[in-house]
């Protein structure tokens, strides 16, 4: 729905858990892409992972917030545990790599709002990748379709 505040139009969307679903991205995750904004290329997701998951090395382009669902998990360089509930707020230019303990119960699910990508590395430290939001749009409507999802409508706004 569409309201003027200000002179300015603002909308307001609300996005029922069975309206995005879950795809398996690879490699023990899977996915469920909320929203990407073509202004600000800032993204939100929900992943679940595997115990035992280890992304790839990465650096943020931008700040992110991860807000734990379910299980716990941390990062390789750091010696924080993030359990249920926790919030771990990432400033731009953090390099990491996000470790998922063998010894969850279950899988882990984390919330991630993104803002600019990730420029990943491999094991010798070599580039090997960029992600934004627009590939993990491209790579998310890929996976429903392959998987026999519909592609989900008001992800891009």
């Amino acid at each position: 729905m569409a309201s003027t505040v200000y002179g300015l139009t603002a909308t307001t969307t609300c996005v029922g858990e069975d309206e995005r679903p879950w795809v398996e991205s690879g490699g023990g995750t899977w996915t469920q892409l909320l929203r990407v904004s073509s202004a600000s290329g800032e993204w939100l997701i929900r992943n679940r992972f595997q115990p035992g998951y280890r992304a790839p090395t990465h650096r943020h382009t931008g700040q992110v917030h991860a807000f734990t669902q379910a299980g716990h998990w941390g990062y390789e360089e750091y010696d924080f545990v993030a359990g249920p509930g926790s919030y771990v707020h990432e400033q731009a230019g953090v390099v990491h790599t996000l470790v998922i303990p063998e010894d969850n119960d279950d899988l882990v699910e984390i919330l991630f709002l993104v803002e600019g990508g990730n420029i990943n590395f491999g094991p010798n430290g070599e580039y090997i990748g960029f992600t934004d939001g627009r590939s993990v749009l491209e790579h998310y409507l890929e996976r429903c379709e392959a998987q026999g999802f519909d592609g989900p409508e008001r992800i891009l706004e």
